[in-house]
């Protein structure tokens, strides 16, 4: 249920430390792709470490609108029997993708080259995102898609033309958008090209090729032929490094912790936490390190360890974007000054992240200077309060391990979406060792 009629709370007891052997949440960003790339492929896929948070059930539920038969998700495994490129069916109805602008940002793609039309609608939060950047290279490419007079939801696509082919240089760093656009040059003539300004996340380019379909890959260039198919696979969802993030933080900065976290996936477009953690002087490992279904996996393990405030380096920015909430809290702990610059895209996330973040962390007592492209945090020691998270579920949990430092309690408000993504997170933290109650 979203954060529109479910308010729910986290009440944080201070101080603690966490420990223990833990297999956080299956990857938002794999599922997501999984779902899809299985509907339109030939024949039977198995998905094993799906995610069953709110945002992929959108997805998975917008394809059984789509007449895909998909089985219900049990302990992370899903079948999903394939229809191929050309098989999904014309809606009903309006498909609502809840909170997920991922969901909606790739469904624009993928359903631009369909012969039908469809409508993408989403929760309060989804409708006030921006689909310009994605809606533009579409038009690009041939499509019609309509959307409020600001370029937010709903998206209605029209039945249209065939699509063509483009050669496109994303204006940001943005996977969303670069998957959009590949997912609808699947459905194009010719070929269709994205090159980008800075590496993102890449699931999308390995998945296809997983599936069977060619992509060309050349430094910041990836391009692909329209017009072929994708065969059905079996998929192992690692466990998402978004979602690991919240406990390598909270080990780091907490006296006595010592946390493993199991079949993590390392894609090198998504490391840029560990990076930026390992420059504040955190000791974190890797283990085990293997690749599974064409994405690198690993067990991280974290210990305690006292940070430090860095200049946090611009490269490293579009590898950690999901991650930087709980990266201020780690800054917040550290000694000294850290400036984050280059994140524009924080300000259109599920909230304005980073002046969310900056209110939440002066509520706390932190010294911090928001600027038009970062932030400057000041470390020092958290005390307690109670902070809103406007229904952003990475600022939810990353104020909830700002608890195992601070001096009182921490409530945090409006905490219903962190089951977007990490429905078991309070189970598990709690087993880690955090001090962590909903009401």
């Amino acid at each position: 249920m979203s954060n529109d009629s479910n308010p729910v709370q986290f009440e944080l007891t201070p101080g603690g430390h966490l420990n223990g052997q833990l297999r956080v949440a299956g990857d938002k960003s794999i599922s997501h792709r999984a779902i899809m790339l299985s509907a339109i492929a030939e024949g039977e896929s198995n998905i094993t470490g799906f995610l069953e948070g709110e945002d992929t059930l959108a997805t998975l539920a917008a394809f059984r609108t789509m007449g895909v038969n998909i089985s219900d998700p049990k302990d992370g495994k899903v079948t999903v029997q394939g229809v191929g490129m050309h098989g999904l069916q014309a809606p009903d109805t309006a498909l609502d993708l809840g909170n997920s602008g991922t969901s909606m940002r790739l469904l624009s793609g993928l359903l631009a080259g369909q012969d039908f039309a469809v409508t993408l609608t989403g929760d309060k939060s989804l409708s006030t995102r921006p689909m310009r950047r994605v809606t533009d290279p579409l038009a690009l490419m041939g499509a019609t898609i309509d959307s409020t007079e600001t370029g937010t939801p709903p998206l209605c696509i029209q039945t249209g033309s065939q699509l063509n082919s483009i050669a496109y240089t994303l204006p940001m760093a943005s996977a969303q958008v670069k998957s959009c656009v590949l997912l609808a040059g699947l459905y194009a003539k010719g070929e269709t090209c994205v090159t980008e300004p800075a590496p993102t996340r890449d699931h999308t380019e390995r998945m296809l090729q997983g599936f069977g379909y060619q992509v060309q890959r050349e430094g910041s260039r990836v391009c692909l032929q329209g017009g072929g198919r994708l065969s059905g696979m079996d998929i192992d969802v690692p466990a998402d490094i978004s979602s690991a993030t919240f406990f390598m933080v909270g080990a780091a900065i907490a006296s006595g912790s010592d946390v493993s976290l199991e079949h993590v996936g390392i894609n090198p477009t998504r490391t840029g936490v560990i990076e930026i953690l390992r420059l504040m002087g955190a000791d974190i490992s890797l283990h085990n390190e293997r690749e599974v279904g064409g994405e690198p996996v690993a067990d991280i393990q974290v210990r305690a360890s006292q940070l430090r405030g860095i200049q946090i380096p611009e490269a490293q920015v579009p590898l950690a974007i999901d991650e930087f909430p709980a990266i201020f809290i780690a800054a917040a702990c550290a000694e000294g000054e850290t400036v984050l610059t280059g994140a524009e895209e924080l300000r259109v996330k599920e909230s304005d992240r980073i002046a969310v973040m900056a209110d939440g962390l002066t509520v706390l007592g932190i010294d911090c200077q928001v600027t038009d492209d970062g932030i400057i945090i000041q470390g020092g020691q958290l005390q307690g309060g109670t902070v809103n998270s406007h229904g952003d579920h990475r600022i939810a949990m990353s104020f909830a391990m700002a608890a195992l430092r601070a001096k009182a309690p921490i409530k945090i408000l409006d905490c219903a979406n962190v089951a977007t993504s990490f429905p078991d997170f309070v189970t598990l933290a709690k087993t880690a060792g955090l001090g962590i109650q909903i009401s």
